[in-house]
């Protein structure tokens, strides 16, 4: 038996245009809406069945995360990010803390790192132009 099936170019056209208009509002509502705040969380056993954990929550580029290891003590981790440039804080499980700071400049980047016991270090990158 055969069979003859007839399809106009309009009509062929026609469900693909719909779907790019429904991909671009998508598109527009996803820019449009606030970022959500994406958080995970995990855990692993080790061999002699201690647990350690992991918290993990990031918003526009933003992170936060603290992870408990099996004798109860915790360590944690701050980033933020701006255009102009990023900070971020790491607390070890005795309290200590140390950090990094990022600006950027037009030219490339000025970092400056603090240990936890107070000692600075510096880095300015410099971007040949191209």
């Amino acid at each position: 038996m055969n069979a003859h099936h007839t399809t106009s170019a309009g009509n062929g056209l026609q469900p693909l245009g719909k779907l790019i208009a429904a991909l671009g509002t998508c598109a527009l509502l996803a820019l449009a809406a606030p970022a959500q705040a994406r958080e995970r969380q995990g855990s692993i056993t080790g061999p002699k069945g201690q647990t350690a954990t992991r918290d993990v929550s990031r918003v526009q580029g933003d992170v936060s995360s603290s992870t408990t290891g099996p004798n109860g003590q915790s360590a944690s981790r701050e980033v933020s990010r701006s255009s102009t440039g990023a900070t971020a804080t790491v607390t070890g499980p005795r309290g200590k803390s140390g950090g990094r700071t990022t600006t950027r400049t037009g030219t490339g980047s000025d970092t400056t790192v603090t240990g936890p016991n107070g000692q600075t270090g510096a880095v300015t990158v410099t971007r040949q132009p191209s």
